[in-house]
Parts: C-alpha cells; structure tokens; sequence
C-alpha cells in the first residue's frame, strides 16, 4: 500500500494520448463523489470545434466534468478537461489558463506544459498519471514534478495500448507506482 503520509493532494493531472481514453473510460465512474480536489485531463486531441470528448466522459463519471476555459477557477470534486489547440497553465491553486504557444512535442495541449505548470504551484500536494501514448511528452513534466517532490503514478505498460509514452516515463523518471488501469480508481480515491 502507498503511504501519503505528510501530504494533502490539492490537484491531480492525468496526462495521455493514444490508447489512453479507454483507461478514462474505466476509472472515471470508479471516483467517489466527494473527490477532495480537482482532476485536470490533459488528452492529446485534434483541434477539432466539433469535438464531443467532453460530452462522452461526463457519460462516465458522477462529478462536474467541464472543458476548461481562460480563467477558468477550480473547484473540488470536479473534473477540467484541457481544450484541444490549447496549453493548460496554472495561474495560481484557485485559477487555470490556456495558452497558445507553440506546439511541444507536436501537442498542443502539450501534457509537459501542465505539469509543469502544476508542480510549480502545488508541489509535493501535486499528484500525477501518464497513461498510455505514442511520444515522450509527458516525460519532461514528470521530472519537474518529482524535483517539486510530488506524486507520480504511471499505467503499466504491458497494459497500455500504446507503450512508449509510460514506457518512456518509467525508464527516465522516477515513479511512486506503476499500475493497471483497474488499479487507478482506488488509487484516486484515496489521495487525500
């Protein structure tokens, strides 16, 4: 069992790209209602006005689940998907924005933007998931948050649809767990 012994996880950010919506799909209905703070979803995705993505994962979970917006404040218990063809920054604990700089590792929402972005503001009350993809982003961002002293969890990659993106991240950084996707709901839940 993981100790989180001297935390209080203030915000949680899943990074992924191929393959990892159907790890979504799984541990989004799993996560209790009275989650203590807020999910941020960073997907790779085209930059598509028509996207439905949000629409399917509020299917999927029993919390808020909003497409986050500029300025957009942050509340507990809810989700924030980041929007396609825009960087998630965190402005403070209290206040996301996006940005549209250039592309990193030919994503934008780049998953390294985030959570960097993350660990500079919550540091060791930061916990992070890079589930399954086809590139290193992701990577960057998990060594920053861990030289923050936050937490960082990876999908397994024997499990993973496409491997090297948690593959990548377990050979470079270091990880608090590797786990399965069934596994991630109870983690979740009890990050608190």
């Amino acid at each position: 069992m993981l100790d989180f012994t001297g935390r209080k996880i203030e915000l949680l950010v899943i990074g992924g790209s191929a393959g990892s919506l159907k790890v979504l799909l799984q541990l989004l209905p799993e996560l209790r209602i009275d989650l203590p703070f807020p999910v941020v979803i960073v997907l790779h995705r085209k930059p598509d006005p028509d996207s439905v993505l949000d629409l399917l994962l509020k299917n999927y979970t029993k919390l808020n689940l909003l497409e986050a917006g500029d300025k957009m404040s942050l509340s507990k218990n809810t989700v924030y998907l980041a929007p396609p063809d825009y960087h998630l920054l965190f402005e403070n604990k209290e206040l996301v924005s996006l940005d549209c700089s250039e592309k990193l590792n030919y994503s934008r929402p780049s998953i390294d933007v985030s959570f960097q972005s993350a660990a500079q503001i919550f540091k060791k009350n930061l916990a992070t998931i890079l589930l399954s993809g086809a590139n290193a982003d992701g990577v960057e961002g998990l060594r920053y948050v861990k030289s923050e002293g936050g937490l960082i969890f990876v999908q397994d990659p024997a499990t993973a649809e496409v491997e090297y993106m948690p593959r990548q991240a377990i050979l470079q950084t270091k990880v608090d767990a590797i786990l399965k996707p069934e596994e991630f709901g109870q983690l979740i839940n009890n990050l608190y």
